[in-house]
C-alpha cells in the first residue's frame, strides 16, 4: 500500500508541473524524475503480482534512469555548482544504459550481484548529489536562499533516518517517508517565496490535519453504515489512502484545470477556492493605496495650487492669446484637482453613516440635480418607481453618488440623445430579507465583451477626458452596502446596469439570477 502510495505522489506531482511548468527547466527536470520514481514503483507493484520479463527489464530501466535524471536536475537546481562535471550526465545516462543492456545477458546466478551494484550506484550519485547541495548552501548561496535550501539540507538525512529505522523495525512506511520528501522538495522549488521553517511547516501541518480529519470521517461513516461490523481494512492502510488522497488534490487540481481550458474553455471560476489568498491580497492592496492615497494627493495639490494662483494673478493683467492659454491652465488645473478627488474617493476607507432610508426619495433626488444643472433636452427619461419598496439602512450621501455617477455614465453614452429608463423593485440577496435593486438602462452605443470585462477596473475609461474611477468608486459603493452590480450590453442597442443594495451577505447569485428579469430589454437576448 506505501509503494503504491510512492507511485500516485509521484505521478501527480510530475504530471501536474509538465501539465502547469513545462517551460520551467527546473520545474520539468524534477518532473521527470519523479516520473520515473512512479514508473519504478509501478513496475515493482505489478512485478510483484506477474513474474514478467517486461515488468523486470522495466523496474530495472526505471532504477536505472533515476541517476542521470539526478544529476541533471541537480545541476540546473544548484546552477550548475556543484560536484558533477558538465559531461556527467551524459555520462550516468551511457553507465546506465549499458547496465540495462548488461542486465539482458548477465547469468541468473550473478542477478544478485547486479541488483546491489544498480542500488550502489544509484545510491552513490544521490549521495553526491546531497553533498552538492550540502556545499552549494555554505558556500555559494545567498542569505534567503541559504534559509531555504538549509530546511532541504536538514530534511533529507532525517528522511533517511526515517527510512533506515523503518526498515529495521518494519512498520512499512518507507515509502511513504520518500514521498513526503518529494512532496517537501516541491515546496522548496514551487514555493521560493516561502523562506521561513514556520511557512513549510505550516503547510505539512495543514496536510497532516487534513489527513486526520479524512481518516477520522471514513471511520465515522463506516461506523455508521458499517452496522457493527469490523472493517477489514487495517488502520495503516486506510491512513496510506486518505493521506494520498490529500496530497494529490492539488497538483491533481492542475491537471484538472488544465484538461478543463481545452475542453470546456468557458470553466473559468470552476477551481476557484472560496477560501483562496485573492480576497487577502486585494486587503493588502486596498490598505496600501489607502496609507499611499493622502500623501500623493497632498503632493499633487500643493504645486497645483501654486499653479492656478499664479495663472488667476496673471489672468486679470492679460489680454489676448496670452488671457486664453491662462484660461485653459486654470482649467485643467481644476480638472487635475477633480481626478485627485476622484482618486480619493476610491481608495480612502468611507465609515459610513448608515441611517433609515427611502430609496425612491434617493434616486428621484440624484434625477432632479442631474436635470436641473445638466443639458438633458435630449434624453427622454421613463421613471418606474416600487411604491413596495422596504426602506433600507443605507448612508444616503454614498447612495446619491452611486446614482449621480450612474445616470450621468448612461447620459454620456447617448450623446445624440435615448431614452433613460429607471427602475426601483425589490432585490434577492441570500440570507438577506431586505434588499433594493434599481435598474438603470439607456439606448446608447452599447459595450463590447473586452469592454465589459474592464469597465469596473481603476483607470480604465473609453472617454477622452475620462479618469475611469467613476465606475470603480460606484462598485466599491455597493460593496460597501453588501450588494452587486451586474451589466449586460449590446453595441449599438444599449447597456443596462443592475445594482441590489442590503446587508452584507457571504455570496452573491450568478449572473442568470439577476438578469432574469431584465435581459428580455436588449432584444430578448441573454
Amino acid at each position: 500500500m506505501e509503494a503504491f502510495t510512492l507511485a500516485t505522489v509521484s505521478l501527480i506531482i510530475a504530471v501536474s508541473l509538465l501539465i502547469y511548468k513545462k517551460d520551467d527547466p527546473l520545474k520539468r527536470s524534477y518532473a521527470f524524475l519523479c516520473l520515473a520514481i512512479s514508473f519504478f514503483k509501478i513496475a515493482s507493484l505489478l512485478g510483484n503480482f506477474w513474474k514478467l520479463d517486461p515488468l523486470i527489464l522495466g523496474e530495472k530501466i526505471f532504477l536505472l534512469s533515476l541517476p542521470p535524471l539526478t544529476v541533471r536536475f541537480t545541476q540546473i537546481f544548484l546552477k550548475g555548482k556543484t560536484l558533477f562535471a558538465s559531461h556527467d550526465f551524459t555520462t550516468t545516462l551511457i553507465v546506465s544504459a549499458t547496465l540495462v543492456v548488461i542486465s539482458l545477458w548477465i547469468p541468473p546466478r550473478y542477478y544478485l550481484y547486479g541488483e546491489v551494484f544498480s542500488l550502489f550506484y544509484v545510491g552513490y550519485v544521490l549521495f553526491l548529489s546531497y553533498l552538492s547541495l550540502l556545499f552549494y548552501v555554505r558556500k555559494r548561496a545567498r542569505s534567503v536562499e541559504k534559509r531555504r535550501l538549509g530546511y532541504l539540507v536538514v530534511a533529507v538525512p532525517i528522511a533517511l533516518g526515517l527510512w533506515v529505522f523503518d526498515l529495521w523495525v518494519s512498520f512499512g512506511l518507507s515509502n511513504l517517508v520518500i514521498a513526503a520528501l518529494l512532496y517537501f522538495i516541491l515546496l522548496i522549488i514551487a514555493y521560493p517565496h516561502l523562506t521561513e521553517l514556520h511557512e513549510l511547516m505550516a503547510k505539512a501541518l495543514v496536510i497532516s490535519i487534513t489527513t486526520g480529519f479524512a481518516v477520522f470521517l471514513f471511520y465515522l461513516v463506516m461506523g455508521l453504515f458499517n452496522k457493527g461490523r469490523t472493517f477489514p481494512l487495517p488502520f495503516t492502510y486506510v491512513l496510506l489512502a486518505c493521506f494520498t488522497i490529500v496530497i494529490s488534490i492539488s497538483p491533481f487540481k492542475v491537471i484538472l484545470e488544465k484538461l478543463f481550458k481545452v475542453i470546456y474553455p468557458e470553466s473559468k471560476d470552476v477551481f476557484t477556492s472560496l477560501y483562496a489568498l485573492d480576497a487577502k491580497l486585494e486587503r493588502e492592496k486596498a490598505l496600501l493605496l489607502e496609507e499611499m492615497a493622502p500623501v500623493l494627493a497632498h503632493e499633487i495639490r500643493n504645486p497645483l495650487g501654486s499653479i492656478k494662483g499664479a495663472a488667476q494673478f496673471l489672468y486679470t493683467d492679460a489680454a489676448g492669446e496670452s488671457k486664453k492659454l491662462l484660461g485653459v491652465i486654470i482649467e485643467e488645473v481644476d480638472r487635475l484637482n477633480s481626478v485627485v478627488s476622484q482618486f480619493l474617493d476610491y481608495a480612502k476607507p468611507h465609515a459610513l453613516n448608515l441611517k433609515i432610508q427611502d430609496i425612491n426619495k434617493i434616486v428621484e433626488r440624484a434625477v432632479s440635480l442631474i436635470r436641473a444643472n445638466g443639458d438633458t433636452a435630449r434624453i427622454s427619461w421613463e421613471m418606474d418607481f416600487s411604491p413596495a419598496l422596504p426602506m433600507m439602512r443605507v448612508d444616503e450621501e454614498q447612495i446619491l453618488q452611486l446614482m449621480l455617477n450612474m445616470i450621468m455614465n448612461a447620459i454620456d453614452a447617448m450623446p445624440e440623445g435615448g431614452t433613460l429608463r429607471i427602475k426601483t423593485l425589490r432585490g434577492k440577496l441570500p440570507e438577506v430579507t431586505k434588499a433594493v435593486g434599481i435598474i438603470i438602462q439607456d439606448t446608447g452605443h452599447g459595450m463590447g465583451k473586452e469592454e465589459l470585462k474592464n469597465i469596473f477596473k481603476p483607470f480604465f475609461t473609453t472617454k477622452k477626458r475620462g479618469v475611469g474611477l467613476g465606475l470603480a468608486i460606484c462598485q466599491k459603493i455597493v460593496k460597501n452596502h453588501g450588494g452587486y452590480i451586474r451589466v449586460k450590453s449590446m453595441p449599438g442597442k444599449g447597456t443596462i446596469f443592475y445594482i441590489c443594495i442590503g446587508s452584507i451577505t457571504k455570496s452573491t447569485p450568478d449572473d442568470e439570477e439577476v438578469t432574469g428579469t431584465y435581459g428580455k430589454n436588449l432584444g430578448g437576448r441573454r
